[in-house]
Parts: structure tokens; C-alpha cells; sequence
């Protein structure tokens, strides 16, 4: 049972390199998203934080770290993109919002519990 609880971060970590794939793969239709200037700019930059906190996850350096930046970050879409718009009627935004909802608690957890780099934060 431990071997299948020690996959865990992996099966958390791997499923994020679709997103990283999309995010420099489609900047620049992605960018219509972003609410502030910058547009693919910003695109490129969440890729690669989420590329960088799968090294971290694989490497076990800075991962305390990165699980809560990748944390913060989600929860920001999810509060400042996907809750607004599914305030303003846009019904496709309830999954969005639920998945960066069930992201960002799953980068918290991991960062709480799992890290082990316990000497970046905490």
C-alpha cells in the first residue's frame, strides 16, 4: 500500500505537462484569456512555473516551495478568471473552475505534507 500512496506525487505532477504542453504550444490563442497586458507573455511564464514544479517534484529540491507557488498561482485563475466568468453567466467556466479548485488544493497538500524540502518554507 505505501508503494501505491509513494506514486502519488508523480501521478499529481505528470498529468501538469499536458498543461505546460498547451500553454507553448497555443500562447497565442490562449492568450485571449489573460485579463491583463501581456497576453502570451503570461502564458509562457504559468507554463513554465508549472515545468518547474514538475522538476522539482522529480528532482526533490525546492519542492515545498514550488508546490505552494504552483498553489497560489491556480487558485489566482481560479478566484481572479473562472469564478467572474462563471459569475457573469459563462456556464463552461464551472469546470475550469472546479479542476484549478481541485489543482491548487492538490499542489497545497502536497506542499504541506509531502514536500520534502522542508527548509524553503515553514
Amino acid at each position: 500500500m505505501n508503494a501505491l500512496l509513494k506514486i502519488g506525487k508523480y501521478l499529481f505532477a505528470l498529468p501538469l505537462l499536458g498543461f505546460v504542453y498547451g500553454h507553448f504550444t497555443s500562447a497565442d490563442a490562449m492568450a485571449g484569456m489573460v485579463p491583463i497586458p501581456g497576453g502570451a507573455i503570461w502564458v509562457y511564464l504559468t507554463g513554465l512555473a508549472m515545468l518547474a514544479f514538475i522538476v522539482s517534484v522529480f528532482v526533490g529540491k525546492f519542492d515545498k516551495l514550488a508546490g505552494t507557488l504552483l498553489g497560489i498561482m491556480i487558485l489566482i485563475f481560479a478566484l481572479g478568471l473562472h469564478l467572474p466568468n462563471l459569475m457573469g453567466g459563462d456556464q463552461n467556466s464551472m469546470g475550469m473552475l472546479i479542476k484549478d479548485l481541485m489543482i491548487a488544493g492538490g499542489a497545497f497538500m502536497y506542499a504541506g505534507a509531502y514536500a520534502r524540502d522542508n527548509s524553503v518554507i515553514g
